[in-house]
């Protein structure tokens, strides 16, 4: 009865000792989001079935063939094996002559799943790649 007493005491050391590591541990690793300095989106021309891989510094603008491209952010995240890449990107048509359009896309784009957020144009599809 006595031994017994022990090792439950015991367990709940152990298991005490266990919940303050874990939430140490926690703190201490912080499931943030990696925000990165370059974007490297593929631009599909649908015209001639040809890819290209762009790389644009976040901030900057990248002007290709008709299309302004500009990405403001950047993010990896980080908590699982597989990470989301997501990137806040806006594009101009330069051929279009319609001032009432300002962006033909303005918003979140994300790597795993480009249809969330899908970038729609007669010419180009757009989607991205890598985050760093």
């Amino acid at each position: 009865m006595i031994q017994s007493k022990k090792n439950i005491q015991s367990g709940k050391v152990n298991f005490l000792f266990f919940l303050i590591y874990f939430f140490l541990i926690n703190q201490s690793l912080p499931l943030i989001a990696i925000e990165g300095s370059f974007v490297e989106i593929k631009v599909l021309d649908k015209v001639s079935s040809k890819t290209d891989l762009l790389k644009l510094e976040v901030g900057k603008e990248l002007k290709f063939k008709g299309l302004l491209i500009k990405s403001l952010k950047c993010k990896n995240s980080e908590f699982d094996d597989n990470p989301e890449i997501t990137a806040y990107i806006q594009v101009k048509d330069m051929t279009n002559k319609d001032n009432n359009e300002v962006f033909i896309f303005n918003g979140w784009t994300f790597s795993s799943s480009p249809a969330v957020n899908p970038f729609d144009h007669a010419v180009y599809d757009i989607w991205l790649t890598r985050c760093y």
